[in-house]
């Protein structure tokens, strides 16, 4: 058989910009930009709008999971795709945007970058470990699952207002080093992401923080 012959029978490689009808990765791209507008008020210093920013990124990224498990004549190669789609979105959203708050809100004194050095390289490290090894037993993460990075610290910055701005400082930053240690610890944690209970939780928890940051921005 001729190469030219051998080469029209090889399948046709879909074009990058193929994967993007693709509805989960749509819900992962929808998150992304979530966790830019995040980013952006995270800068300029409109906090309440960043924190509404970081929920709705995790309620995509949690909505992606679910719709491409029921949704019917995915590939494996569609699969692989948005898990790789999956991970980068959630090192920036889960490590470069909590660590950008943390700078951002400490004035970005020199100080406050080996913190957020802490959280960008747990977050990498984590990632890279899930990986390589995925879940523990097929069902538990080893370490604080990074998504549970932006629940926790957009409830924990409820306290911003409520107590003293030097005391809140140092509440961030000892939470954001404090996550990023447990992102990298041999805990076992469920994944909560993989039920959909969990996720109609999630929906209810990203209203209610999205109604509590609404009011302060009126």
């Amino acid at each position: 058989m001729s190469t030219q012959e051998s080469t029209s029978t090889e399948p046709k490689q879909p074009t990058i910009l193929s994967y993007v009808r693709d509805l989960p990765n749509l819900l992962s791209l929808s998150g992304l930009a979530c966790t830019v507008l995040a980013i952006y008020f995270s800068f300029t210093g409109l906090y309440a709008a960043a924190m509404i920013g970081m929920v709705w990124a995790v309620a995509f990224d949690w909505a992606d999971g679910l719709v491409a498990r029921k949704l019917k004549g995915r590939t494996a190669t569609d699969a692989k795709f948005g898990g790789q789609l999956d991970v980068v979105i959630d090192i920036v959203s889960y490590g470069v945007t909590p660590a950008i708050l943390l700078l951002s809100f400490g004035n970005f004194e020199p100080i406050f970058l080996i913190g957020a050095f802490i959280m960008v390289a747990a977050a990498a490290i984590r990632l890279s470990y899930f990986s390589t090894y995925g879940l523990a037993g097929g069902t538990k993460y080893t370490g604080l699952a990074l998504d549970n990075n932006s629940l926790i610290l957009v409830s924990v910055f409820l306290l911003y207002g409520v107590v003293s701005n030097d005391v809140f400082t140092i509440v961030l930053y000892v939470s954001g080093v404090g996550l990023a240690v447990l992102n990298v610890s041999e805990i076992k944690t469920p994944k909560l992401s993989g039920s959909p209970r969990n996720v109609y939780l999630l929906g209810a928890y990203t209203l209610g923080i999205t109604a509590i940051y609404g009011l302060q921005l009126i």
